[in-house]
């Protein structure tokens, strides 16, 4: 994991300072401007110079790691725009797509396990069937063009409120008001994060539990008199779960990752908000650390997925 981790570090930053723009001419209105004279103001020019060698970015590429490894080593990582350390947003915007995100992530397995099961089982039924088409118009519709219809339906016609993750006089609500009125901000969010992963997870599990239920020794279980319920709960789902435990994985870094585009929709200020206003804004720091952090969750998620193959099956061997 360590080595993969520095690779990821490495890989990163020189894609982030080999895109065009740095955090000193987005403040100073653009490097070029002022190389070719076209400042009215020279000390805007001047004043551009002595923050590029305040922070190193006149430096070669190496010694500007250099420098960031230090400030990461020290957790001084800021905002260059403000010269403000990055924790105090970062945090915020973290607990809210942490949480959000988690209850997503709940809801997906939570649904998608029991339907892949249940779809399995009976193959080919009328529900079955039914259950494939919707699911994979579920997961054929955008995210961001259901978000935007929806918003536009429960806006316009309901005077449902979707911006944000609370009114703005939630302060003056009882504490039921004020969590009917939360629910009410999270429900369009947690549903266009949702039902894309709960249609792909969900057919994951039915497309493995449909592998493991056509081994002999579950024809074996069934031969023996055992019931439907007891072959598919007990004989093969354990086995079935691979799939599923595969995804874990991919899945786990949306905790704090985010969604841009569902969080700029509905205005949540979370991880995937704040990282696209710190790409635009050449924040390097910010979309470093936002990187660092997902990466760490992969590996971290690639792990666990692991160290689950054996739980689930203890005859799972990693050794040559």
């Amino acid at each position: 994991m360590i080595p993969t981790l520095l690779g990821i570090i490495v890989v990163s930053f020189l894609v982030i300072r080999l895109a065009p723009g740095d955090p000193a001419s987005q403040k100073f209105g653009g490097s070029g401007q002022a190389a070719a004279g076209m400042n009215a103001e020279r000390g805007t020019e001047a004043a551009e110079k002595r923050f590029r060698e305040k922070h190193g970015f006149d430096l070669p590429l190496a010694s500007q790691f250099g420098l960031f490894l230090k400030r990461l080593a020290t957790a001084d990582m800021i905002f260059f725009q403000t010269e403000q350390p990055i924790w105090p947003e970062l945090w915020q915007a973290l607990k809210v797509t942490l949480w959000l995100n988690l209850i997503v992530f709940l809801l997906i397995y939570a649904a998608a396990v029991p339907l892949g099961i249940f779809s399995a089982a009976y193959p080919n039924s009328a529900l079955d069937r039914t259950t494939t088409l919707g699911l994979f118009v579920m997961y054929s519709l955008p995210s961001f063009w259901v978000a935007e219809m929806l918003r536009m339906l429960l806006s316009e016609w309901f005077q449902w409120p979707i911006m944000g993750l609370r009114s703005d006089n939630a302060a003056d609500m009882t504490s039921w008001q004020q969590l009917v009125d939360y629910l009410q901000h999270i429900a369009l969010p947690v549903l266009c994060l949702s039902y894309g992963g709960l249609a792909y997870v969900s057919r994951q599990m039915r497309a493995g539990m449909l592998e493991v239920i056509r081994q002999d020794y579950i024809r074996t279980a069934e031969a023996k008199g055992a019931g439907k319920a007891r072959v598919i709960l007990v004989h093969a789902l354990r086995n079935s779960l691979f799939p599923i435990i595969t995804l874990f994985a991919s899945l786990l870094p949306f905790l704090v990752g985010g969604s841009v585009i569902i969080e700029v929709i509905f205005n949540i200020h979370g991880m995937g908000l704040l990282s696209y206003e710190g790409v635009l804004r050449r924040e390097y720091d910010l979309v470093m650390t936002t990187l660092m952090l997902s990466a760490v969750l992969t590996l971290i998620g690639i792990l666990i997925s692991d160290v689950l193959y054996v739980v689930v099956n203890p005859r799972v061997s990693f050794e040559e």
